[in-house]
């Protein structure tokens, strides 16, 4: 059986086509961008006196457990996640899983 990782960034406003362009070329087969906002932005300019914008834009992929790593990488580096301020990336498998059943690459029989 097919083992499917949900790859889940949470990016600055604006960068997520980039970024998904970017995962696409490592191997994800697409993407779903959802847009949201954040709500720490008042405590974190209390605090450390910088701005950061509150409108983010998150990024869904679901790929092959062997394809994740490749992919994630890709989004830290194509994101600058490891700039603080932003953004963040995180993983987690998928059970349950339908409608992927018409992709290529995606057999969960």
């Amino acid at each position: 059986m097919l083992e499917i990782v949900a790859i889940i960034a949470i990016v600055e406003r604006g960068k997520a086509d980039y970024i998904v362009n970017r995962a696409k070329k490592a191997g994800a087969q697409g993407a779903t961008i959802l847009y949201g906002r954040g709500t720490g932005e008042s405590e974190v300019k209390k605090f450390l006196n910088m701005h950061i914008e509150s409108s983010k834009e998150i990024i869904i992929i679901l790929t092959e457990k062997e394809k994740c790593k490749q992919i994630f990488n890709e989004i830290v580096e194509a994101g600058k996640l490891k700039k603080p301020g932003t953004g963040i990336i995180f993983t987690f498998p998928v059970s349950n899983l339908v409608g992927l059943h018409h992709r290529e690459g995606f057999s969960l029989d």
